[in-house]
């Protein structure tokens, strides 16, 4: 009778999990689909002038890749790169002007701000450095992007007829991030998709929406909303920061928008689980806020919609009966069926999606060990600062 009585408690486990993926699947934004690119793009009679601001922290392997990308824009207004060096010690800033001597383009101006005082992030403290430049000389839009960020030659433009023909503020696209290795191609496909589950990007660009965020690669903002939200002071201490600056953009009155990229790459390398781990868990629970009760709902929920379902079909499938397996089997089919667009964006095979249980377990031990991270102290550690106790990204509303 108890066994009988916990095998028909977990049918009904299973079946919640089923109703969770018809929620996701119909209620949550179409987070799944992949079709959310640049909106309507109008050229401007008059093309702004803008700055492209690039912090960078010891980025001399990537910069010969992306550097060069911004450089050779062909954007029809006024527009230069300003490139900060944040502190690196293998020779990012003389690289940067060599490129800079060596390719042509865009005017180039490499500076570096000093170590950032107490409550700034490093990146942010870069990005500031950057935009003071940028705002002596009078820009009308500000690209934020990131060393490791290459654009294809048309890049600034469509960006630019993008914020002028939707009206928006803030025009951020998700960069196609590399997939080569094996690891690569297990979890790199997943973050995004994770990530659009959370800030689904359809909610983000509506008119009204209390949903924003922004991917740091590849930012263009307009000058004005910047003053207007007070960034990046007003985000100084955020780990987070692509987040933090589409909330304090949104609550500032802007517009935003956010979609998946097509010409627009990044060119970092994440070719270990090592690698990938570090860039996840440094982040995850200052995304949690850092509080121990969002920690346990996310790894309840992540149990509950991703785990549940794969155990049922093998616990049922076991003697457990189709009672407890059919459910599974059936969120387990909605879960991988969500999961093919992100794949084939990335052009990868399809068996992967019925193995995103296995990557979901992956993420839920890295958002642990963030936290178990954070209590021994060490905080979000990135090449070579750790910030102890850094800034949560504040609450949407």
């Amino acid at each position: 009778m108890g066994q009988t009585a916990r095998v028909t408690a977990f049918a009904w486990i299973a079946v919640g999990s089923l109703a969770a993926w018809l929620w996701l699947l119909l209620c949550r934004g179409f987070f799944w689909r992949t079709d959310v690119r640049l909106p309507p793009r109008r050229d401007p009679e008059s093309w702004p002038y803008v700055c492209v601001v690039v912090p960078a922290r010891d980025e001399a392997g990537m910069l010969p890749l992306s550097l060069p990308s911004l450089l050779a824009q062909e954007y029809p207004g006024r527009a230069e790169v300003i490139l900060v060096d944040d502190g690196s010690t293998d020779g990012t800033g003389e690289l940067a002007r060599g490129i800079g001597r060596t390719c042509g383009g865009l005017a180039l101006t490499v500076d570096a701000p000093g170590e950032p005082p107490a409550g700034w992030t490093g990146k942010l403290w870069a990005v500031r450095h950057g935009m003071a430049l940028a705002r002596a000389r009078g820009p009308e839009f500000l690209l934020l992007t990131d060393a490791d960020i290459a654009h294809e030659p048309d890049s600034l433009r469509e960006l630019v007829a993008a914020a002028h023909g939707g009206g928006y503020d803030l025009v951020s696209q998700m960069a196609r991030l590399r997939v080569a290795s094996g690891w690569e191609r297990l979890v790199v496909p997943a973050f995004v998709y994770f990530f659009a589950q959370l800030y689904p990007f359809r909610w983000i660009g509506r008119k009204g929406s209390r949903t924003a965020a922004a991917a740091g690669g590849c930012v263009l903002l307009s000058a004005a909303a910047a003053d207007r939200a007070g960034v990046p002071d007003t985000i100084r201490h955020a780990v987070i920061d692509d987040v933090a600056l589409a909330r304090a953009v949104r609550r500032g009155g802007g517009r935003v928008w956010l979609g998946l990229a097509d010409r627009v790459d990044s060119v970092r390398p994440y070719p270990r689980l090592g690698d990938l781990w570090r860039m996840v868990s440094r982040s995850a629970y200052a995304q949690l806020r850092h509080q121990p009760l969002l920690l346990a709902g996310t790894v309840a929920g992540l149990t509950f919609v991703y785990l549940v379902p794969p155990v049922a079909v093998v616990v049922g499938m076991a003697g457990g009966g189709i009672a407890l397996a059919l459910p599974g089997a059936a969120a387990w089919l909605v879960m991988a069926g969500t999961y093919v667009p992100m794949l084939r964006y990335y052009a990868q095979p399809l068996w992967l999606a019925p193995v995103l249980p296995f990557t979901a377990l992956l993420y839920l031990l890295m958002t642990v060990d963030s936290a178990v991270q954070h209590y021994r102290g060490r905080g979000a550690a990135w090449k070579g600062r750790t910030y102890a106790r850094p800034g949560a990204v504040p609450e949407e509303g």
